[in-house]
């Protein structure tokens, strides 16, 4: 915190409150200077000499106010330690702004400035975990403001602190944004502020939204916000309204600062209030030379300003000024204000210990003979691993599906939360979560689960992954995400409920995402000890399938989950088939072999084991691929070998092998019409027998 506090203040009053007020102010115009020279030169020496300069130049004013006005309390030395105020840059496009501020405040070297936007750089055209202080990957979709709201109730708890946002009014048109702002005002998240750059323009034109925008102050406040509309083009508007959220009184309302400005809004030349532009290298150096010109007129007015105050009258307030110049990387040398870059002080993260502690007699004991719904086993499983306080859980309206929300909140209601039919909210707050050192669980149907914001947070987690792995990374081991999407109603299970709730793709498609683990559970011990295996941490981003309806228990007591591997469930020498399935589909699978009249196998394979699918192609048995779902497995094993004839898939792929779509159905109906039943799986494997034969 500079010279603004309230410590600092209450030493003086009157007009020596009003000359420090102007000092600061001009101090902050020469930051504004120093930014974006350092700005103009990260594009001199960009890869592609390009910038995003109309976002990133008219987020510049509220970006040094916020980060040179006294109002945020970064630990720039250990960026992960929890209790220091946050920041998002929800539009990511802005990263050359926040780069350059960075890079000034020692959390990397100004060489980081240099070839930006290449591969081999850490510095990309967004924001992202490789660069140190950031903790998440943005971009241009609204989705960072819904982790800075996960921020900010991580805050509301113990230690406290300050969650900030910025926005642009082109990403304020994704549902996404307006899903954390009603979540945030009914959830009275007073420790969020949300700066939105007002810019009026976007990519596609830049002085004009595609899309009318409406009163955006007016439409905040019907959500119940505290907001304040500001000229977003001087210092003044903004400093004042970020001294009212820090310094105010709280009344239990999330802030919005609108600062309304222009794309490219301190840019000299016109070529620069573009989206983005490739700057040729004449105006570069006409608009370098026109910003240190500018910078020294500031210069010039605030040592004029200083050199009137009375030595003696006004030596608080000069002493004041030196401590704010201080904190901006500024020092006052006679008539000179010169910039201080640096030095680098952010030093690599402690290694977090991820391991949730808990009693493992407490855990729910599981009867062979009885059935048992995922939801009871999560639920009681819960209530014994949320007693470790890195346990989180947010659900999305069907919290009586997942069973989290009921284990959670058994011990600790304010871990256990719901945000309604706001499955990208849910998300992203599971990240911030994540991000904080949580192990932390989201929940939702499996169609539900929103693709763009899962591969953003994937970004993300490989970025962390990468930084970790560097020599030169700014985090160490245990500062990956923990974060579990719990996908119910998988496969068959939502049955009659409508096409657009059927989970046969889910899998499918996500096998695809980087980063991410999947799992189809099939019994209740099984998914038991999935759990178990999660709260052992770093476990990273894993997506875990659950049966919906009460199943009975195919493992035993001394079953353990290992990633990668597959169970052989019924096996003998004689064997002239093995089913592989996983989910509910293992159960069918059991009942099939049993009735298909020969010696047969059946193997779980509740993740992708490539050692077990290569061990089977060499198989001289016919090897059947039953799944209740558009052929996961069958996939994954096409990937690894060429098609050989002794197999038989079984699946709900269209008749012509494409990914195709299912409709309600009882159970028992799904089951007929995609052959899957035991009596048509079992009939299907005495056909290819016969045939072969």
């Amino acid at each position: 915190m500079t010279a603004t506090s309230t410590e600092k203040r209450r030493r003086i009053s009157g007009t020596d409150e009003y000359l420090l007020r102007q000092g600061i102010l001009k101090l902050l115009e020469i930051k504004d200077s120093d930014i974006r020279i350092l700005t103009l030169r990260q594009c001199r020496d960009a890869v592609d000499k390009g910038l995003h300069s109309g976002g990133a130049f008219s987020a510049t004013i509220p970006l040094v106010a916020l980060y040179y006005g006294g109002f945020l309390n970064p630990d720039v030395e250990d960026p992960t330690r929890r209790g220091q105020d946050t920041f998002v840059l929800s539009k990511g496009h802005a990263v050359a702004a926040l780069a350059s501020i960075y890079a000034e405040l020692g959390y990397f070297d100004v060489s980081v400035l240099s070839n930006s936007r290449s591969y081999a750089s850490i510095l990309n055209g967004h924001p992202g975990p490789l660069l140190p202080g950031v903790h998440i990957a943005t971009g241009p979709m609204g989705q960072g403001f819904s982790v800075a709201q996960g921020f900010a109730i991580a805050g509301k708890t113990n230690p406290h602190f300050d969650s900030y946002c910025m926005v642009g009014d082109g990403e304020v048109q994704e549902g996404t944004i307006w899903e954390a702002v009603m979540y945030a005002g009914q959830k009275h998240l007073d420790n969020l502020c949300v700066l939105v750059d007002r810019n009026n323009g976007q990519l596609d034109i830049a002085s004009r939204m595609v899309f009318p925008m409406p009163d955006l102050e007016q439409v905040f406040r019907a959500f119940d916000w505290e907001v304040h509309g500001v000229d977003a083009t001087g210092y003044d508007g903004v400093f004042t309204a970020l001294e009212r959220f820090r310094f105010g009184p709280r009344n239990g309302k999330p802030t919005a600062i609108v600062c309304h400005s222009t794309k490219g809004h301190g840019a000299l030349s016109d070529f620069m209030n573009r989206h983005k532009v490739v700057i040729p290298d004449a105006l570069i150096d006409q608009e370098l030379e026109l910003q240190t010109e500018l910078r020294r007129a500031r210069v010039e007015d605030f040592a004029a300003f200083f050199h009137q105050l009375d030595f003696n009258k006004d030596e608080t307030v000069r002493d004041n000024l030196r401590e704010a110049a201080r904190r901006m990387h500024l020092r006052i040398n006679g008539s000179a204000v010169e910039q201080a870059i640096g030095p680098v002080i952010t030093q690599r993260a402690k290694p977090r210990d991820k391991q949730i502690r808990y009693d493992p007699a407490q855990l729910p004991r599981i009867d062979q003979a009885k059935e048992y719904a995922s939801s009871d086993i999560i639920t009681a499983a819960m209530k014994v691993f949320a007693r470790d306080p890195a346990v989180i859980s947010i659900d999305a309206d069907l919290a009586t599906t997942s069973g989290l929300e009921a284990g959670v909140a058994y011990v600790d209601q304010k871990r256990a939360m719901n945000v309604g039919v706001a499955e990208a909210n849910m998300m992203s707050i599971g990240e911030a979560f994540a991000a904080l050192g949580c192990n932390t669980w989201v929940s939702t149907f499996c169609p539900f689960f929103d693709w763009k914001v899962l591969r953003r947070i994937a970004v993300g987690q490989q970025e962390r992954l990468e930084s970790i792995a560097s020599r030169d990374g700014w985090l160490s081991e245990g500062h990956g995400l923990d974060l579990t999407f719990l996908a119910t109603g998988p496969d068959f299970e939502t049955r009659t409920n409508g096409a657009t709730h059927m989970g046969n793709d889910d899998v499918t498609i996500f096998d695809g995402m980087g980063q991410l683990k999947i799992i189809n559970v099939s019994c209740p011990r099984q998914l038991l000890a999935v759990m178990r295996w999660i709260m052992e941490g770093n476990r990273g981003l894993v997506y875990v399938r659950v049966m919906r309806a009460p199943s009975r228990v195919i493992y035993g007591p001394e079953y353990e989950f290992e990633f990668g591997k597959a169970s052989k469930i019924r096996e003998s020498p004689d064997d002239q088939v093995i089913i592989v399935s996983s989910g509910r589909g293992v159960h069918e699978a059991i009942a099939a072999a049993e009735q298909c009249g020969v010696a047969a196998g059946v193997v779980d394979m509740p993740t992708i084991d490539e050692d077990t699918l290569i061990e089977l192609s060499a198989s001289d048995k016919l090897i059947v691929f039953a799944e209740q779902n558009n052929g996961y497995i069958w996939q994954n094993f096409l990937k690894l070998l060429p098609r050989p004839g002794r197999l038989l898939a079984v699946n709900t792929l269209a008749s012509n092998g494409k990914p195709q779509f299912i409709h309600s159905g009882t159970y028992e109906e799904l089951l007929d019409a995609f052959a899957l039943s035991p009596a048509k799986l079992a009939r299907s494997i005495t056909d290819r027998l016969r045939n072969r034969i």
